[in-house]
Order: C-alpha cells, then sequence, then structure tokens
C-alpha cells in the first residue's frame, strides 16, 4: 500500500493492476468503439481480456514486490493480447519491472525511473514517437511529468503522471496518425482518439486510485 511518507510497495501494484481491469473492463465498449473508428475495432477486447487473466493470476498468487507484479503482468499480456496491444503493453511493463527490481516500495524518482522504462519499451516495440498519435503520446507526458514531482513521493509521482496522460490522450484527437494501422487512413484519423493512448491514461489513473484506496482496495477478486 501507500504509506505515509508516500511510498508504494507490493500491495499496491497488485491494487493497481486489479482497478486497471475494472476500469478497463468499465470502459470496454468505448475502446471499441474508438479502435473501430481508426483500427481493427479489438482494443478494447483485447484488453479487457488481458487483464482478466491477470486478476486470475492474481488469485492464484500474490507476487511479493512491485517488479514480480509487474513482470507477471506482462506475461499474462504477452500471451493473452492479441494485436499490437500485447506486444507494446507487456514490453512496457517488463521494462518497468526490470526498473524497479532493487525497490522494496517506490518513492517518487523510483515511480518516474518506472515511467520512463516503460515508455521506453513501447517506443523500442513500436518505433513510435510523440505526435504520432499513439499510446507514447499519453506515456511519454507521463514520464516526464513525473521527474517533476517529490522525489520523496511516490503518490505525488503518480497523480502528476495520470494527469499529464489524459491530457496527453486528449490531445492525439487532431494529430494525424503516423504509425499503426490507423495511419494507413491519413488524415482521416484526425479527429479521433488514439485508443491505446487511452487506454493508457486509464491505466495509470487507476494507479494513482489503487494508491489513495489503501489496503481496502485489493480484496480477491477484486476487479474481476
Amino acid at each position: 500500500m501507500a504509506g505515509p511518507d508516500g511510498r508504494l510497495d507490493g500491495a499496491w501494484a497488485e491494487r493497481w493492476l486489479r482497478e486497471s481491469a475494472r476500469v478497463i473492463a468499465e470502459h470496454r465498449e468505448e475502446l471499441i468503439d474508438l479502435d473501430r473508428a481508426i483500427g481493427d475495432g479489438d482494443h478494447g477486447e483485447n484488453m479487457d481480456r488481458g487483464f482478466k487473466a491477470i486478476v486470475a493470476k492474481l488469485d492464484d498468487e500474490s507476487p511479493d514486490s512491485v517488479a514480480a507484479a509487474l513482470k507477471m503482468a506482462a506475461m499474462m499480456l504477452m500471451s493473452k493480447v492479441g494485436g499490437a496491444a500485447g506486444p507494446l503493453y507487456g514490453t512496457a511493463y517488463l521494462r518497468a519491472s526490470t526498473a524497479v527490481a532493487d525497490s522494496d516500495a517506490l518513492d517518487g524518482q523510483a515511480v518516474a525511473a518506472m515511467l520512463a522504462a516503460g515508455r521506453d519499451g513501447i517506443v523500442a516495440r513500436g518505433k513510435a514517437q510523440s505526435g504520432d498519435k499513439t499510446m507514447v503520446d499519453a506515456w511519454t507526458p507521463a514520464a516526464e511529468a513525473a521527474v517533476t514531482a517529490d522525489p520523496a513521493d511516490g503518490v505525488a509521482a503518480l497523480v502528476a503522471a495520470a494527469d499529464a496522460a489524459e491530457t496527453g490522450a486528449e490531445a492525439t484527437k487532431p494529430l494525424v496518425a503516423r504509425k499503426g494501422r490507423a495511419s494507413y487512413l491519413g488524415e482521416r484519423s484526425a479527429g479521433h482518439l488514439d485508443p491505446g493512448a487511452v487506454s493508457s491514461a486509464l491505466i495509470l489513473r487507476a494507479a494513482v486510485t489503487a494508491a489513495e484506496s489503501g489496503s481496502g482496495a485489493g480484496g480477491p477478486g477484486a476487479g474481476a
């Protein structure tokens, strides 16, 4: 959970994954509609299936650290989520896990490192940059904002990151896609939110909710 010093431990990471599953399920149809406008239309379904698999795994065993939780999420997403989302999110979680492998609890500096590593994994896998109308447009401002928060306060870093991710996702609407299936539409991709950026913003806001909710949010089956 988040301690009084704003540090985040393995119990928080489990709550984050469960809360992510809940919000992805809640926004499943929205994500499908967004992806149907400029992609394959399967983003919401794929993400929902992946996070349901994560929750099922958590119900069997609770990870003992933030790094273990993120690595488990990476493995489940890579094996259960089709399309581009599985490899992209899986790489993000795997890189993030490596970045915090030596931390029992995350302060603001560690949160910033975790998010930067996740973003770098997405960039390495998808070859997209800011402005290409992809999930990078949510992750890059999130990683940059986390650095500006109190380095001792993990929750403050998460809040800054989630706020920036939401702004970044909204800013994808007027962009013309330069990567992924949406890029095939050219100018017609403008006027639509990028579904990957939206799901990224939902997941990063879920991290804040998990931090602020304390130990009451992560009981067995939560988020299923």
